[in-house]
């Protein structure tokens, strides 16, 4: 009797949510925007998203634009939820943040222009068949090439305490970006006779144990991947790196900003602006004619001022310090 009592109050709270819902404005662009969980880095490219869609004349604080923003925490049955609810608010176009919440949509929205940011490209995330993406899948993607230079990036810095480099990492093995670039590390630390000493887990909730067990295997250096399990989990990385005198290296400028050593990779609020500029485009026209998923354009090089000395580390005249 009691399961039936909640049951009911759950559809009744359910049937007010979609009750009373705003009307959709006429001549009013809707944007429906979800972010896999809440991160520091990655709220850098929704700024970038909307800030995009700003310069293009899409404000809502003039009224030329409405934004529906939700973030699923993690949870992937709250993320299939929000796409859902964006579908049934008929919203004009779905900007996705991470590879989580780009699947997701990309699996349940098949008519509504979806423009991914933070994230690979479809081949990397499994969602082309027969060579070609989603047929509504925009925005801006990543391949895994700049990794090779964010890695060699750890040789040319770090003196091993032994005679062969030593670098950790984890990877989310069922994330399969990371998978992949875990794999191509593992390639290249062969190649440049680097001993890769990488642990696997499936959440964020994890990290403090692996990261501890990777600590005892006497590593140089951390490398932080691309990973939405690593961004979700920095802080635990970084405060036990630290504390056991490991540099952290990454290939994202955000990770920098939050505490890494130096990074060779992605301005994350870039990512999300050349996605957001996409969308506009597509809004100004009304057609996705020409539009397809782009490589990410913009890379920098920068290093933390306040790691480097701690770890006493200099770098040259093409590293901008991290703002």
């Amino acid at each position: 009797m009691k399961n039936q009592r909640i049951a009911c109050l759950v559809l009744i709270a359910s049937l007010l949510v979609f009750s009373c819902q705003t009307p959709k404005r006429e001549g009013v662009p809707l944007v429906g925007f979800v972010e896999a969980f809440e991160d520091a880095t990655i709220a850098q490219a929704r700024q970038g998203f909307v800030d995009a869609l700003r310069d293009s004349g899409y404000r809502e604080t003039e009224g030329t634009l409405e934004i529906i923003y939700r973030n699923a925490q993690g949870d992937a049955a709250t993320l299939n939820q929000i796409v859902s609810y964006f579908n049934s608010r008929r919203v004009d176009l779905i900007g996705t943040s991470t590879t989580l919440a780009t699947v997701a949509a990309a699996q349940r929205s098949k008519d509504i222009p979806i423009f991914q940011t933070v994230t690979a490209m479809p081949s990397i995330l499994g969602l082309e068949v027969n060579g070609h993406p989603p047929a509504n899948l925009f925005g801006t993607g990543e391949n895994l090439n700049y990794i090779d230079t964010s890695f060699a990036l750890i040789a040319e810095t770090v003196k091993p305490k032994g005679l062969q480099l030593g670098i950790g990492m984890i990877y989310n093995q069922s994330e399969p970006q990371s998978v992949e670039a875990y794999e191509r590390i593992s390639e290249l630390a062969k190649q440049m006779n680097i001993r890769l000493i990488a642990l696997p887990l499936n959440s964020s909730a994890e990290a403090h144990l692996v990261v501890r067990s990777l600590l005892t295997r006497e590593i140089d250096a951390f490398f932080a991947n691309p990973d939405n399990t690593v961004f979700a989990a920095f802080e635990t990385i970084l405060k036990h790196c630290n504390d056991h005198g490991v540099p952290v290296f990454t290939s994202e400028s955000g990770l920098v900003a939050r505490g890494a050593v130096a990074a060779f990779g992605a301005d994350i609020y870039q990512w999300g602006y050349q996605s957001g500029a996409q969308a506009a485009v597509y809004l100004k026209s009304g057609s996705t004619d020409g539009l397809r998923v782009e490589m990410l354009k913009i890379r920098t090089r920068v290093f933390n001022p306040d790691a480097a000395l701690r770890f006493g580390f200099s770098f040259p005249d093409t590293f901008k310090p991290i703002e």
